[in-house]
């Protein structure tokens, strides 16, 4: 068995203000001045998310409020300047929405919110239903969890599978979420690897590998 791997279920706020794609400019606005957000997941149905509205999509409406363009630049920005004569969530929003799903682990979630440089995504089921949203704070929640924890995750998950005969002899100490490893192993040649996987369990801010093989000894 290995130790909890954290997804984005685990750390998702569940309680997701949404609006519908009939949502008009003000209430747009309005309602993300009230929750304190910066982008609204526009669903139908029984929520099935169709797309996300971002301060982005609505500062579009002043940016282009008393510019007047050129044939060039409006072909260029043809979809800038539509979502700046919009007025409703359906014509205002990005779509398809960039989403996930409850199932995706940190990284996973981290490397698209960065590919597709987005803040927050909208967790959906399989069949695209609104589950929650989880933001960049969100994933960093991981980094909270208690050095013994991560220590005790290291030990089971790296170290005990990894060095079943000399276990016992490697320190594995954790101060602020960077990991010490040390002492003398069997296989020297398993020492970069110990300190990859180390690195990969969540919380883990760095690590610092010490360990040497029974050879140098």
């Amino acid at each position: 068995m290995t130790s909890q791997v954290f997804t984005v279920g685990d750390v998702m706020t569940r309680k997701v203000v949404a609006v519908r794609p009939g949502a008009e400019f003000k209430e747009i606005v309005e309602t993300m001045a009230r929750w304190k957000v910066t982008a609204l997941p526009v669903i139908e149905g029984e929520g099935r998310v169709v797309g996300v509205v971002s301060e982005a999509d609505l500062i579009l409406k002043e940016e282009f409020h008393d510019r007047r363009l050129g044939l060039v630049e409006q072909v260029r920005r043809r979809e800038a300047t539509a979502k700046a004569g919009a007025d409703r969530a359906a014509d205002l929003m990005t779509s398809p929405a960039v989403t996930v799903g409850p199932d995706a682990t940190f990284p996973q979630a981290a490397r698209l919110m960065a590919t597709r440089h987005v803040k927050r995504l909208p967790v959906v089921d399989e069949h695209g239903t609104i589950q929650g949203i989880v933001s960049r704070s969100d994933l960093l929640k991981v980094f909270l969890r208690p050095d013994a924890e991560i220590a005790d995750a290291v030990r089971h998950d790296v170290v005990t599978p990894l060095f079943p005969l000399s276990h016992a002899r490697i320190g594995v100490r954790v101060e602020a979420g960077v990991v010490t490893l040390s002492g003398a192993v069997t296989d020297a040649a398993l020492v970069p690897l110990a300190e990859r996987l180390a690195r990969a369990v969540d919380g883990v801010v760095d690590v610092r590998c010490r360990l040497t093989s029974d050879a140098q000894r």
